[in-house]
């Protein structure tokens, strides 16, 4: 038995802790380990959105002199601040958690979704500020924007086959992501072939509308902002899209047709080069109508209006048969909105002057006997009088100026030179070389000369709109 030795030190034994103090240490011990991720992911999120607002902060200083940067502030934001938010949460985890706890796989394959979705976003937002890039250097409020809506129209449609693929491959990496789909992709990669086959006879229709768009978009058969005769319905193309068209009627109607409708069906398009355009006003009027006297009154009725552009003033009458007399005014103005007002202004001038000024011009059926009475002579004699052209001339449709010529020869069709070598082929495939021929040397020659006239004034009818 030892004795403790006086003076020596004696030891203390130590306290054996009560149940209830090692409950308290193992609930705190789980609370912190609880509140340590949430803190953790409220730091990564207070960061993220510190980051996003430098990165404004930044781009918004930049933007005073570079429109872009503005531009790409504008579009990105939002999906900036969600790409740093799920990127942020996700490190917090992977810091603040162990990789063995029960929850963390699923929780990480969400925030994996996320970040799929997010950066589908943000990549999508910069397809639109490219977009926004490429059309601000074409102006469409300029008087000839036929190549700058040219340029629209194909941006417009890149844009959105850009955004339809980025769309396309988020869903696949998205799905991607789960064990089951990967699964069903490799099947489906499988048995390519017979599924291609059916999904094209499956989305034929579907198939040719977004070619007949990607046809429309590089073609140029039509643009935005073009004014265009569809479907019977006067209209301006509003917006071309990969698989249908918008046509905004004059009533403010909305006409949506597929886009093989314009790939497969005539239309009218009244800006393919230029806008200026002529337009008809035809009155049926009596026998007795003075027609110098109504080519004056349209003479006056263009020149004290600012509708009319200059190029073409014309009246002439085109029919005179049965009981009645045919007289159409011609004329032209800048673009089709201002070409259907001037129609108007035209049409109600000459019709208030026959009622004002030659009232037995009215259209009238007669009954008349064997025996009529001679005709008075007009009681209003007035001087010829036509509508100059620019140069001073007669301003005739198809002749009595230098346009009106070159118009006519537009439309003159093939020379007596091209007529005489078809007609000489004909001969040729018709029958052998050295078969004599009845007609004379010089027949061949006149007949075409003379169907290349008959064709020029053929061709000389203007269309009417």
């Amino acid at each position: 038995m030892t004795h403790p030795v006086p003076g020596a030190p004696t030891a203390v034994a130590a306290p054996t802790p009560s149940p209830s103090e090692s409950a308290v240490a193992a609930v705190a011990r789980d609370v912190g380990d609880a509140l340590l991720p949430v803190v953790a992911v409220v730091v990564a999120v207070v960061a993220a959105y510190l980051a996003a607002a430098a990165v404004a902060a930044l781009v918004r200083r930049v933007a005073h002199r570079a429109p872009v940067a503005a531009d790409l502030s504008r579009r990105s934001r939002r999906p900036l601040r969600a790409t740093l938010v799920v990127a942020a949460v996700w490190v917090a985890l992977r810091v603040s958690t162990d990789a063995a706890s029960a929850w963390r796989p699923a929780v990480e394959h969400v925030l994996l979704v996320a970040l799929i979705v997010s950066l589908t976003w943000l990549v999508g937002s910069l397809a639109f500020v490219l977009e926004d890039v490429a059309l601000q250097r074409y102006r469409v409020d300029v008087r000839d924007n036929r190549h700058a809506r040219r340029v629209r129209t194909q941006v417009q449609v890149l844009r959105r086959i850009t955004v339809a693929v980025l769309v396309l491959v988020g869903v696949a990496a998205v799905l991607l992501t789960f064990p089951g789909a990967r699964a069903f992709g490799a099947s489906i990669f499988a048995s390519a072939g017979l599924l291609s086959i059916v999904a094209g006879l499956a989305a034929q229709s579907s198939l040719a509308n977004v070619f007949a768009g990607l046809q429309l978009a590089f073609t140029d058969a039509i643009r935005v902002d073009d004014v265009v005769i569809a479907d019977g319905e006067w209209g301006r193309i509003e917006e071309i899209t990969l698989t249908y068209v918008v046509v905004h009627v004059w009533d403010d109607r909305r006409l949506i047709l597929p886009s093989t409708y314009f790939t497969t069906t005539p239309f009218e398009n009244w800006t393919r080069r230029s806008a200026e355009l002529l337009g008809t006003v035809e009155i049926d009027v009596d026998w007795r109508v003075p027609v110098e006297a109504m080519r004056a009154e349209l003479a006056r009725l263009l020149s004290v209006t600012d509708l009319w552009d200059g190029r073409v003033g014309i009246l002439q009458v085109t029919d005179a048969v049965g009981g009645l007399v045919r007289v159409r005014a011609l004329a032209s103005a800048s673009d089709a909105p201002t070409l259907f007002d001037l129609r108007c202004h035209v049409r109600e001038g000459l019709v208030a002057w026959l009622q004002r000024e030659a009232p037995g011009a009215l259209p009238r059926t007669r009954l008349e006997s064997d025996d009529p009475a001679p005709a008075a002579p007009s009681p209003h004699p007035v001087p010829a009088a036509r509508v100059a052209g620019p140069d001073g001339g007669d301003a005739r449709l198809f002749t009595g100026s230098i346009e009106a010529v070159a118009r006519s020869q537009a439309f003159a069709g093939p020379g007596p030179d091209v007529l005489a070598e078809r007609a000489r082929g004909d001969d040729a495939s018709d029958g052998p070389a050295d078969e004599p021929s009845d007609a004379a040397p010089g027949a061949v020659s006149d007949a075409a000369s003379a169907v290349g006239a008959d064709a020029g004034r053929a061709g000389a009818a203007p269309r009417e709109r």
